[in-house]
């Protein structure tokens, strides 16, 4: 037997066509105001749109089912964006806590969800709870506008409006968090979203209870690129590279424990994948070992040889030849990095293989750094170049006012680092 809908729903029916009637012209001339269109005419027709509605709520007004046709009523309104219509209806007893039946979004969720800053804004100004979450996927209107750059507007709407841009779900995740979540480097990419958030006071150092942090994005989509398309590769590798970018400009740090989480261990262990990016990590001044726990939880050093040693190859063999020649660039950007190198206690290798001299000769120069009293020249070379961060160090070196010889000095050769892809 079909399950009748009952008098409230036949009702809600109702009003939402009776008002649809009413809007749909206003749908028809709101697209054509956003093309440039508007006319007196337009703010005629819009004022006489608004009697007719006056009119319709006027003579509903006694109806047991009253209340939830208009805050139905609402949820469309915010849906097309029809800030008058809305209004006329929150001043007709439109209820801004009504929630949709399928979705349980509020009218605030819903203007979010379609990108309508203005609807947004008068909203708020007429009550809503900018920071009020859902029920079903506990997400705020600042959650749901930072996980599409489309929804950019809306973004800066509700920043401006006063939204608490640290709020957490009950997981502890931030907008910050449903940003970079929401991005695939590929298709979305939420950079400006990501920015306008850090500009208003995220927090970089937000984590979720499951140990998300801001960087575990950035990490799993650099995962993506090993053995992928390549063309989507440069994408995402672009992508994390800008957004690495502003988290470190906002105090972010990569090196942080634990390892799995530390974008700067991640880049060591594939440095030949990720060699821009690391480059660019040390070149602003990251460090080379865990943060927190120094180089006996993990070092830099240690994962380069260990990576070196490991990697089966001969003489012939450029991609061994590549990795080497790699390998030298960042140990020399590690070495540049800092007064005293920090190397692992006990720190030894068993290189094997046709480049195994290569690899010992590169240990003993460390060895020695670490021993010895660092020279004068050295201790000039790291001010300057640290003077110069972030990023792109080399090209900053070479418009100095120096002799060639100085700048051939200070900087680092790096041939092969596909540095154009980011």
């Amino acid at each position: 037997m079909t399950k009748q809908p009952s008098q409230s729903q036949v009702y809600s029916c109702t009003m939402k066509t009776s008002l649809q009637a009413v809007s749909k012209k206003a749908t028809r001339e709101a697209t054509a105001r956003n093309r440039g269109l508007c006319s007196p005419t337009y703010l005629a027709n819009d004022g006489s749109r608004v009697l007719v509605l006056n009119e319709l709520l006027e003579r509903e007004a006694h109806s047991p089912f009253y209340q939830e046709g208009v805050s139905y009523s609402l949820l469309k309104m915010a849906e097309l964006g029809l800030t008058h219509a809305a209004d006329v209806l929150l001043q007709n007893g439109a209820n801004l806590n009504f929630e949709d039946p399928v979705t349980y979004y509020t009218a605030l969720h819903i203007a979010v969800l379609r990108n309508q800053p203005d609807m947004v804004e008068l909203l708020v100004h007429h009550g809503a709870d900018i920071n009020r979450r859902d029920r079903i996927h506990e997400s705020s209107p600042l959650d749901l506008a930072s996980e599409e750059p489309e929804r950019l507007p809306c973004l800066q709407r509700l920043l401006d409006l006063g939204a608490d841009v640290n709020a957490a779900d009950k997981h502890g995740k931030t907008a910050l968090l449903h940003a970079l979540a929401s991005s695939d480097g590929v298709q979305i990419h939420n950079t400006e979203n990501i920015r306008l958030l850090l500009e208003g006071g995220a927090n970089v150092k937000a984590t979720t209870k499951d140990g998300d942090t801001v960087f575990t994005c950035i990490i799993f989509l650099l995962g993506e690129t090993v053995g992928g398309d390549k063309e989507e590769a440069r994408m995402i590798n672009r992508f994390c590279f800008r957004v690495t970018q502003l988290l470190l400009t906002h105090g972010a740090d990569p090196s942080e424990c634990p390892p799995h989480e530390s974008l700067t261990n991640i880049c060591f262990k594939n440095f030949k994948l990720h060699f821009p990016l690391l480059r660019f990590l040390l070149e602003s001044g990251v460090t080379y070992n865990c943060s927190l726990h120094g180089p006996s939880c993990w070092s830099g050093f240690h994962i380069v040889f260990e990576r070196l040693c490991s990697h089966p190859g001969c003489p012939e063999d450029d991609s061994h030849s590549e990795l080497l020649q790699k390998a030298e660039t960042i140990l020399e950007l590690m070495v540049a990095s800092s007064q005293r190198i920090q190397l692992p206690s006990n720190f030894e290798i068993n290189p094997a293989g046709s480049l195994a001299e290569k690899i010992k000769a590169l240990y003993t120069y460390l060895k020695q750094l670490e021993y010895c009293p660092p020279p004068l020249k050295h201790l000039c070379r790291v001010y300057i170049r640290q003077q110069l961060q972030p990023w792109p160090v080399d090209v900053k070196v070479k418009a100095l006012p120096l002799p060639d010889r100085l700048k051939w000095y200070l900087l680092i050769e790096h041939s092969g680092s596909n540095d154009d892809d980011v």
